[in-house]
């Protein structure tokens, strides 16, 4: 038997449905297009509805009998107003398009396949440290999810980690260095290395917070600080754990930067100061910064164990005593020095005694700056004479009431050839370059709670005043202005600093009567004791063995013609 066809509608009927479905589309966008400011004041009318009744709610009963006052006096004076009504149908009009305007739809706040990726690495990482055997519900687990264990995170412009906040388990020994040390390495390998990263512990809620640190700017030229007597700039630091900022002109521009201030005097805790680095990591440039600061209100002795002249230009300055390279010089400044504290606490002690102000020449403070004075020790040794360390035992240990500070610069290399009274009375410990953790400790007495880096710029470190915090330290720029390395904008920042030279007794001249060229005036080289014997320090000369009598030219004399 032979099939019918099928109806002519029933075998083109689909054809027939999807074209009139585009119709209705097309239709529908068309009218979509032509009604959408209806749409949308409508959807605004809509909003604004809810947002007033939300209001409404909010408000205290006590409180809606005055709001319906406030209402209806505002629509009765616009009922009242020429064209009152139609200005507020078009502000309302408005007041609905805005709100009921298309909106953007928000950024996904999760992170991306790659963030999502770094971040569950990271807590893989994390799982032998933070997890053990008989926790019934780790929280750190073999494929668990990351979400619980970093509640926190945030992700730079190049996809490393920025900012993290992790929570780890109770049992975790949060107390121990080793076990701090551990973590702090793992994460701060696994977020990004060649950055320094600060490790915040809160112990009570067994959270930490790894935050990436800026890098600390390192030209900031030497100048004038705003300081108060006896407080001295080491460098600048992060405002993490200091609540005060100094104006400094940075470039051409004047900006507030938090600093690491040093306190000296007579009512100070930490007295004397040790740094310590490697060659080239900028101990000379803060010995340099140091003594431009204390020539505004005290005096300064430099002892140079470099031999490069790297304080060549402080010699013969005012308030610089003497600038010694030599053994013999060395000796004799640490000697008049030992002999300068033992005056002034005689002095003080005795104006003490009778009730009375202690001297003005007790009160100028006086600064002693040694640079690698253990160089002195070996050839000191060599020669059979006094070890220059010896002769700061005196100072170190009564220094503070006498006004004076010694300030030691040395390598980390030869730290052990610093004598016991160096290392016991120094307090004020100032590491510069790269070290280890295990160095830091050692020298500061306390670890970092940031992540040393293996490359960082000359005058980059810690310091750390007594028991205080540790801070990451970067020394202003303060280099030698004979340097022909130098630029000319830091070599003229120093130099403006550089008090006035002193003119040296020897070198003063007197006119000659026929005005032919001034003759240095010589004077006997072992003067005469003083009636006050008051320990002078004086440059160390040459010894003359028979004193040339001043020769004076003969005046010729005329016979008068008779």
């Amino acid at each position: 038997m032979a099939r019918r066809p099928l109806p002519r509608i029933l075998s083109n009927g689909s054809a027939q449905l999807v074209r009139s479905r585009e119709l209705a589309r097309t239709a529908a966008d068309s009218a979509t297009d032509v009604l959408h400011p209806l749409i949308t004041i409508t959807r605004g009318l809509r909003r604004l509805a809810a947002a007033g009744r939300r209001r409404w709610s909010e408000t205290p009963k006590e409180k809606r009998g005055a709001l319906l006052f406030l209402v209806a006096s505002v629509i009765l004076v616009v009922a009242l107003m020429p064209y009152g009504p139609l200005l507020a149908a078009i502000t309302l009009m408005a007041a609905a398009a805005w709100q009921g305007r298309e909106r953007a739809a928000a950024a996904s706040d999760g992170p991306d396949e790659s963030q999502t990726q770094r971040l569950q690495s990271l807590y893989e990482a994390l799982v032998p440290y933070f997890s053990t055997a008989e926790d019934p519900e780790p929280l750190y687990s073999h494929g668990g999810s990351w979400e619980k264990a970093f509640p926190t995170y945030a992700f730079d412009g190049g996809g490393r980690i920025s900012h993290l906040v992790i929570h780890y388990p109770a049992y975790f020994a949060d107390g121990e260095a080793e076990s701090r040390a551990r973590i702090e390495g793992l994460l701060a390998a696994k977020s990004g290395r060649g950055r320094e990263y600060h490790f915040s512990w809160e112990e009570e809620g067994n959270q930490l917070t790894v935050s990436v640190l800026m890098p600390l700017a390192v030209d900031i030229a030497a100048q004038r600080f705003v300081t108060a007597p006896g407080e001295t700039v080491l460098g600048f630091t992060d405002p993490t754990l200091v609540q005060r900022t100094l104006p400094l002109v940075h470039g051409e521009q004047q900006r507030d930067v938090p600093p690491v201030l040093w306190r000296t005097g007579l009512r100070s805790t930490e007295p004397h100061l040790l740094a310590l680095g490697q060659p080239g990591t900028g101990t000379s440039t803060l010995l340099r910064s140091i003594a431009l600061q204390a020539l505004q209100h005290g005096d300064v002795v430099i002892v140079d164990g470099g031999g490069t002249g790297e304080y060549a230009c402080l010699t013969g300055r005012d308030g610089v005593l003497a600038v010694e390279c030599g053994l013999p010089g060395v000796v004799a400044s640490l000697e008049w020095a030992a002999t300068e504290t033992e005056r002034r606490l005689i002095a003080a002690n005795r104006a003490h005694q009778e009730g009375e102000p202690p001297p003005d020449d007790t009160k100028r403070p006086l600064w002693i700056l040694l640079d690698r004075p253990t160089a002195f020790t070996h050839l000191a040794a060599a020669q059979d004479r006094k070890d220059p360390q010896s002769l700061l035992q005196v100072p170190l240990r009564h220094g503070r009431p006498a006004n004076v500070t010694v300030v030691v610069a040395e390598q980390l290399d030869t730290m052990d050839a610093l004598g016991e009274p160096v290392r016991q009375h120094t307090r004020a410990r100032v590491v510069l370059g790269p070290a280890t953790a295990e160095q830091l400790e050692s020298v500061l007495g306390a670890p970092p709670h940031t992540t040393p880096v293996e490359e960082v710029p000359p005058g980059r470190g810690y310091a750390r005043l007594g028991l205080g915090p540790v801070h990451r330290l970067q020394v202003p720029a303060t280099p030698n202005p004979y340097d022909d390395t130098t630029s000319d904008a830091h070599r003229q920042a120093v130099l403006d600093l550089l008090p006035p030279r002193t003119t040296p007794a020897d070198g003063e001249t007197v006119p000659d009567p026929e005005g032919t060229e001034a003759k240095p005036l010589t004077t006997d080289p072992k003067p005469e004791p003083a009636p006050d014997p008051v320990p002078v320090l004086t440059k160390p000369k040459d010894t003359i063995p028979n004193p040339v009598p001043v020769l004076t030219k003969p005046t010729k004399t005329k016979a008068k013609a008779t």
